[in-house]
């Protein structure tokens, strides 16, 4: 059984076999391109909000928020926090692209929940660097959502910080739940 939505097919609609992932992806964006009409929309999100969120699989955020091509902006890496590279991001959304509320969404089995900071001195000792960046694991999914938070509403890059919200996504049931920021 397969959990993909587009895995392309071949004649009669049996799975196209052979080639590698990206090869299969190429073929869905033929197949996709080939039926497409610019919808005529501006980079900036009708709803004017940014989801950042976990990068996990299990995640449609788009299904699970009830959102259109053109909603939002996404920005999404492992754990789904809250980084310099993310505040990067919010800050370009907010102020070239014009959103003023941020959703943060982490969720239930987070696999940075079993990662611990040891994991930069794993890389050092085999490829010889120690990355520049942190791991940012952490055990208390709501803990870190709060602290998600609080390093949008501190960012001094950005402008709209009093519509910042954080939630749970529990990956099982499908719904959210909020977290308290205090």
């Amino acid at each position: 059984m397969t959990t993909s939505a587009a895995v392309p097919t071949g004649p009669e609609g049996a799975i196209a076999t052979g080639g590698t992932v990206t090869d299969r992806l190429v073929d869905a964006n033929q197949q996709y391109a080939e039926a497409f009409t610019d919808p005529g929309m501006d980079a900036r999100p009708v709803l004017h909000v940014a989801v950042v969120a976990c990068m996990d699989a299990r995640l449609d955020l788009h299904k699970a928020l009830g959102l259109q091509l053109g909603d939002c902006h996404t920005i999404r890496n492992a754990g789904g926090v809250v980084t310099d590279d993310v505040i990067r991001s919010l800050t370009i959304s907010q102020r070239k692209l014009g959103t003023r509320s941020v959703v943060l969404i982490h969720h239930t089995g987070c696999g940075l929940e079993s990662l611990t900071e040891e994991f930069r001195s794993e890389l050092e000792m085999e490829v010889g660097q120690r990355p520049a960046w942190a791991v940012e694991s952490f055990r208390d999914v709501d803990q870190d959502v709060r602290q998600s938070m609080q390093r949008v509403r501190t960012s001094p890059f950005l402008l709209h910080t009093e519509d910042v919200r954080g939630f749970v996504f529990d990956v099982r049931t499908g719904l959210l739940r909020e977290v308290d920021p205090a």
